[in-house]
């Protein structure tokens, strides 16, 4: 009798020790889920295919730009008549970018630097804050005054939405780099499975304060955990960002 009760309360013991131990696991999880940034919490379970999706995000690349492109002229006016009485040299700067597969193609900007920048570039290297092959100088003294409410306020990427239409950009997708792939380790060229974007998900992270291994890990998240509603916050956020001038350099 006396066995019989202590093997019952042996086996209530070990219940409550599997059960405790499954709610610890569970509570570990959630602990684990929570500590995940907000990019990594999207929902995997998606209901469209992948090909329905990159279909549907192209049909909404060029609505979005259509429809805002009136809005864009307008601003691009302005910003003419502004770069013009600011500094001699022409308005609009056409760059070589790396793009989907590695391919090469020109992006469109607005001028924010004084003519001969490239070549002051070389003058500058050695204060340069960020691991090459990116450049950076706080306050650079190539940069024109106008140059710096447009490169604050983004305004510089405006003529971009023409690179979206052109097919060679998204609205959202890594940013391109002016550097080759060439230039690329091997777990690099993660980004360029997909057309780069006018913005992502590192720019809303830090914009240029993020050094260039970390916006890899940011494009290889945003590749992960692509979707439709994913593309929305991300463009959302940008807003949001741009008017903070949070990371604008």
């Amino acid at each position: 009798m006396f066995q019989l009760i202590k093997d019952l309360k042996t086996a209530k013991m070990n219940t409550n020790y599997f059960g405790n131990r499954k709610n610890n696991t569970a509570a570990l999880m959630m602990d684990i889920q929570s500590n995940k940034p907000w990019y990594e919490k999207t929902n995997k379970h998606h209901i469209l295919s992948f090909e329905t999706y990159l279909r549907i995000k192209r049909l909404m690349d060029l609505v979005v730009c259509l429809i805002g492109l009136p809005i864009a002229l307008l601003v691009l006016a302005l910003c003419y008549i502004a770069i013009k009485i600011d500094s001699p040299g022409p308005v609009f700067f056409f760059q070589e970018r790396t793009g989907k597969g590695g391919k090469r193609f020109k992006v469109y900007k607005l001028r924010t630097m004084v003519k001969n920048a490239a070549e002051l570039k070389e003058k500058f290297m050695h204060l340069n804050e960020m691991m090459p092959p990116d450049f950076k100088i706080t306050n650079d003294p190539r940069i024109t005054r106008v140059g710096r409410i447009l490169r604050k306020t983004s305004l510089d990427e405006v003529p971009q939405i023409l690179n979206v239409l052109m097919g060679n950009m998204s609205l959202v997708g890594p940013r391109p780099t002016s550097f080759s792939a060439k230039t690329y380790s091997l777990w690099h060229t993660a980004r360029l499975e997909i057309k780069p974007g006018v913005t992502g998900l590192w720019q809303i992270s830090g914009r240029h304060e993020v050094e260039f291994d970390d916006r890899l890990r940011l494009d290889i998240a945003y590749i992960r955990n692509q979707s439709l509603w994913f593309d929305i916050q991300i463009l959302f956020r940008t807003f949001v960002v741009v008017f903070s001038g949070r990371g604008a350099n």
